[in-house]
């Protein structure tokens, strides 16, 4: 390499220092970027940052690397990144900032979640460069802990117009698979003249063109390898030729040559290394300490050059490659590894940094030891209020190992199983619960068993394995605590729900039965009320569970119901309003749950909620408001690394008729669904067909589709939605006999339910399978009742099957008005399929209708419509960044170009500019 300048060129890098020099011109001129540099250990990652680093003119730096000991420590590589940053923390809204803060810990107070840290660390890097242009540079992210890799992930997802450049650094392959998608600069070996000049600057006397092609065929380009293997040759070596150099992978060559130089050194100068190895946070003071009562004086060692060339002091503790500290943990007996956590243990005040203490000792354990692990289960609760769960699950799971007792090691190994399992780590949970079955305390011990293995496939999406194990936790547990007993049988009707006709085993109609028998408490709480309503309604059928599921839905659907039980119950409260038919009360409860999630900052529960709102505006034929809560889904998705929703979009798709994607999405899901053993899912889907098909007069198919989800009677709010779809598929294709058999089952359903919107879909179905005036009185029932609701859809289909009637009949005229209201009503819905059977029928009576197109629509992209209609309705950039993690500045960025594509000049004329949902058509009807 050579100096040029303020930087340092690199040999043979040329086209990776361009790549980097154009992000930090990007990052000047306020352009938001991230970049992951892959790449073996020693090919130059560490050097190309230090080049960015050297020639970050006007730009604030801000540098961290992982530690390879301090993997466990939640949030540690983060709180190190933005140390220098947390004078801004007071101007964070105060729940990012109550977050970061408990991250970090500076304050006391729950575990944070994770995605408001994500959003906290967003805006405090945006606000930093709001003044100078901010480049943060993270290196051996691979050994960066979990959750600051987590939260710099999404940030780097999320970063647009906030001119700060997110650098990382990873060994090849990636161990950090949450940073996958994002732009990578893949860094190889030099090219042949560089890797020469290289090692000529290594090797400046003679060397042997035979020694010197070996090296060179040897590291194969990796400049720590050209660095570091001519070290260990002695200069006739290096002249004569005779040497021997292994044919091994230079990585692994390399490290290789580190441990034989540890190993070499004298006890006192590795036992240093070990114990800076055992720190993550390179504290000098600190390892002085630790290495005093281990009898050793760092500073004269050093000073004697025994560990030269491998680890050097100054602010900080510096190894001279990572490498040398890997190769440190390699060389380390496990005495010196007990030695060096024992010491550091000792070093640490145990009343300022409780949880570090607890885990150094921890780590200094040679087997069992009650008082260790009594200790780390007290820090636990500390380190999870600083790095939520997944630092609590690291401490339960090391205490569970230390401690001797059979029966309180299975208690605590079932502690940490709960931990890991909130924290994502389902592998890690099952293997902490089969720690547990070894020697489980009691029944209620066994019980927990039960329920974490059924937690654990609902979580891992084996939803149709989940009921069966929850049925035999609540059984164990109605011996030990009734309460817990009867919530888990709710959990199993919830899974049940989910599997439907995919369960193993006990399926809807047994978890009810069991939930009947279930013992009662002396005072019923909520869950317990809606366990009665829901078992019963299993079990006795609809008419018989009306009555208890409206009173228990009045209460889901109290403003005062405490935060914790709408979070727990809501979506129980979804699945009843629509079995109830009670649309008002549907959409309220729905609207609440999603207003109460994001709040809560609960975004695992965020995409269910919003998919039962978006099918509440689907019948409501507010096709925009379904669009916006889609794309909100699969913001909050991409977030948290969760699968696409796919049933939102397919309904948004099936309701506007678009034939070939709801067709895609179909297959997708049926796939995926059956896969998974979601039953409910798959009947949804079939649902979803049949109603496409019935907007697109594609009857027999609908007639097929709907025939499946009425297979399943037992089956929540779908069976009825699919006879409605089966009445009208077979009323079209000439099955009179299956379409007045499915009428009567619809209508004591709908009779039972007794609102506006069940009258109305019921007469609508009545006049399907009715002749003459029973059929005409039956229709006017129908628009009559719906016209009430704010069901659109249904009334626009009302408004069409009277209107095609009314033309068979032969009364063109009274068709003619009918079907005009139709055609209105459904294409301004966006009903596309429905729309175009009014249409051909209107011109059927000699109507022409033209769609015409609006020529002042400007079309947005999706966020950018996502973001106008956030703006339109009153929210501040700052609280639609909330919404949507992104930070003010990017909505601000956003904002302009919607304001120059829309010609507004304040968000106050957005909502007139986006009336008309994009791609909407005027109809024109003429005579």
């Amino acid at each position: 390499m050579t100096h040029s300048g303020s930087g340092v060129e690199l040999l043979g890098r040329q086209r990776e220092c361009q790549v980097l020099d154009d992000l930090l011109a990007g990052a000047r001129t306020g352009t938001s970027a991230a970049l992951v540099v892959r790449g073996e250990p020693g090919i130059g990652k560490t050097a190309l940052l230090d080049h960015m680093t050297s020639t970050a003119s006007g730009c604030r730096v801000l540098r961290v690397a992982g530690v390879q000991s301090e993997m466990e420590l939640s949030y540690a590589g983060l709180h190190l990144l933005c140390a220098p940053l947390l004078s801004g923390l007071e101007d964070l809204p105060d729940p990012q900032k109550n977050a970061l803060a408990g991250a970090f810990g500076l304050r006391d107070g729950g575990p944070p979640d994770r995605f408001m840290v994500g959003l906290a660390v967003l805006n405090l890097l945006a606000d930093a460069a709001a003044d100078q242009p901010l480049l943060c540079v993270v290196d051996d992210v691979q050994w960066l802990d979990e959750a600051s890799a987590l939260t710099l992930a999404f940030v780097a997802r999320r970063l647009l117009a906030e001119a700060v450049l997110l650098v990382f650094a990873e060994r090849d392959p990636s161990e950090h698979p949450m940073l996958t998608g994002l732009p990578e600069l893949h860094v190889t070996g030099l090219p042949d003249g560089a890797s020469r000049d290289l090692l000529r600057t290594v090797v400046p006397g003679r060397i042997d063109r035979l020694v010197r092609e070996r090296i060179l065929t040897e590291a194969a380009g990796n400049p720590l390898a050209l660095l570091e293997l001519p070290r260990g040759l002695t200069p006739p070596e290096l002249a004569s030729g005779f040497i021997g150099i292994e044919a091994h992978r230079v990585p692994n060559q390399i490290e290789d040559d580190f441990l034989r130089r540890v190993q070499a050194l004298p006890d006192d100068a590795r036992q240093i290394l070990v114990v800076a190895a055992s720190d993550p946070l390179g504290d000098v003071r600190l390892l002085r300490r630790a290495t005093r009562r281990l009898g050793i004086d760092a500073d004269h060692v050093l000073a004697r050059g025994e560990a030269e060339g491998l680890l050097s002091l100054d602010a900080q503790v510096h190894f001279r490659h990572p490498l040398v500290r890997s190769a440190t943990y390699r060389a380390a007996s496990h005495a010196e590894l007990l030695d060096a956590h024992r010491a550091l243990a000792e070093s640490i005040d145990q009343h300022s940094d409780p949880d570090r203490h607890a885990w150094h000792r921890a780590q200094a354990a040679a087997g069992p030891q009650e008082d260790i692990a009594a200790e780390l289960v007290r820090s636990a609760e500390k380190a999870g209020e600083r790095g939520g769960v997944a630092a609590m699950a690291a401490f339960l799971d090391r205490a569970a190992t230390l401690t001797p007792e059979p029966a309180q090691r299975s208690s605590r190994a079932l502690d940490a199983a709960q931990a890991k399992l909130l924290s994502g780590a389902f592998d890690q949970a099952a293997g902490l619960v089969a720690m547990a079955e070894v020697a489980p305390s009691d029944d209620l011990g066994r019980a927990r068993i039960d329920l974490l293995n059924a937690q654990i496939a609902f979580a891992q999406n084996r939803a149709n394995e989940a009921t069966p194990l929850l049925l035999s936790a609540a059984h164990r547990l109605q011996e030990v605590d009734v309460s817990l007993a009867r919530q888990t049988y709710l959990d199993a009707i919830g899974a049940a729900l989910f599997a439907s006709h995919l369960a193993r085993g006990p399926g809807l109609r047994e978890a009810g039965e069991a939930g009947r028998e279930a013992p009662r408490p002396d005072v019923p709480a909520l869950p317990d009320r809606l366990l009665d309503a829901l078992s019963i309604r299993l079990t006795e059928g609809y008419a018989a569970g009306a009555p208890h599921m409206a009173a228990v839905f009045e209460e889901l659907n109290d403003d005062r119901l405490p935060v914790t039980d709408s979070l727990r119950w809501l979506l129980f409260g979804s699945v009843l309003a629509s079995e109830l038919w009670d649309f008002d009360g549907w959409r309220a409860t729905t609207a609440r749950h999603v207003v109460v999630v994001r709040e809560a900052g609960a975004l695992s529960e965020l995409p269910p909620a919003i998919d039962a709102l978006t099918t509440v505006h689907l019948f409501a034929g507010e096709l925009a408001a379904a669009s916006a809560l889609i794309d909100e889904a699969k913001t909050v998705c991409e977030a948290i690394g969760s699968p696409q929703a796919r049933l939102g979009p397919l309904g948004l798709a099936a309701f506007s008729g678009h034939e070939h994607e709801a067709r895609a999405l179909i297959d997708e899901n049926l796939a995926d669904a059956t896969a998974r053993g979601q039953g409910a899912a798959v009947i949804i889907t079939e649902w979803y067909r049949a109603l496409l098909c019935n907007g697109l007069a594609l009857y027999d198919e609908a007639l097929e589709a709907a025939g499946r989800v009425v297979e399943h009677p037992e089956a929540f709010t779908s069976l009825p939605w699919g006879l409605v779809e089966l009445i009208e598929a077979a009323t079209r294709t000439g099955r009179t006999d299956v379409a007045a058999k499915a009428n009567e089952t619809l209508s004591r359903v709908l009779r039972a339910a007794g609102t506006e919107w069940a009258l109305g879909v019921g007469a609508r179905s009545h006049a399907l399978v009715s002749s003459g005036s029973v059929a005409e009185e039956a229709y006017r029932s129908a628009i009559d009742h719906l016209a009430r609701t704010r069901a659109g859809t249904d009334l626009g289909r009302a408004h069409l099957l009277y209107g095609e009637w009314l033309r068979r009949e032969n009364r063109r005229a009274d068709a003619r008005d009918e079907l005009r209201t139709a055609y209105r009503m459904l294409d301004e819905l966006g009903l596309s399929g429905f729309a175009e059977r009014a249409r051909r029928e209107l011109q059927a009576t000699g109507v022409v209708a033209r769609p015409r197109t609006d020529p002042t629509r400007t079309t947005l992209t999706d966020q950018e419509e996502q973001i106008a209609r956030l703006a339109g309705s009153g929210l501040t950039n700052a609280e639609i960044g909330s919404r949507l993690f992104l930070s003010p500045h990017t909505v601000d960025w956003h904002l302009r170009k919607v304001f120059s594509k829309l010609g507004v000049g304040s968000r106050r004329e957005i909502p007139a500019r986006m009336a008309t949902p994009r791609g909407r058509r005027t109809p024109d009807l003429r005579r």
